[in-house]
């Protein structure tokens, strides 16, 4: 796990926070993940893999480990309650490139939580880890998540087919 001493945390709004994700964190993901089973599975190809608390464990001991260093995983609380998890998925330092991977608690959805968290980790990966190129991924079809990278002012390069079951 990592040792350094402080956790990567923002103050979004005075209702928004993000904060590096903690093994700590399993046990409220999962049951996000477990109540909204139905609605995530279409969009989501690693809710059916996560059957329990440990699972959800032990993907957040994986991202947190000292080692890895092309992910880098934030829970998104709302009004001090979890609500998703947001994160830099393929950090590439050398081409300075990286993807944002994003969820969100079905309930919270529409009230700019995601876009403002996004908003939050574009400036850090341009600002503070000096990426040139920053993608987001969306499901063809998810208007909910495919309005955040156009409110956000990102270009539709093309439609990836087949890029997920």
């Amino acid at each position: 796990m990592k040792t350094h001493p402080f956790t990567l945390q923002w103050q979004v709004t005075p209702a928004i926070h993000v904060r590096e994700a903690s093994p700590a964190d399993a046990p409220a993901l999962y049951h996000l993940i477990n109540r909204d089973r139905a609605y995530l599975r279409e969009w989501l190809p690693f809710v059916d893999m996560s059957q329990s608390a440990a699972d959800t464990e032990a993907y957040l001991r994986y991202v947190s480990a000292d080692g890895n260093t092309s992910d880098l995983v934030f829970v998104i609380l709302y009004k001090e309650e979890l609500a998703g998890l947001i994160g830099y998925k393929g950090i590439d330092r050398l081409n300075k490139k990286l993807e944002i991977g994003y969820w969100l608690a079905e309930p919270q959805q529409g009230k700019g939580i995601m876009r403002r968290s996004c908003q939050t980790l574009l400036r850090h990966a341009f600002d503070t880890l000096n990426m040139n190129r920053i993608e987001l991924r969306v499901g063809v079809g998810n208007t909910r998540s495919s309005n955040i990278p156009q409110k956000l002012g990102f270009t539709l390069e093309g439609i990836q087919r087949q890029g997920s079951f």
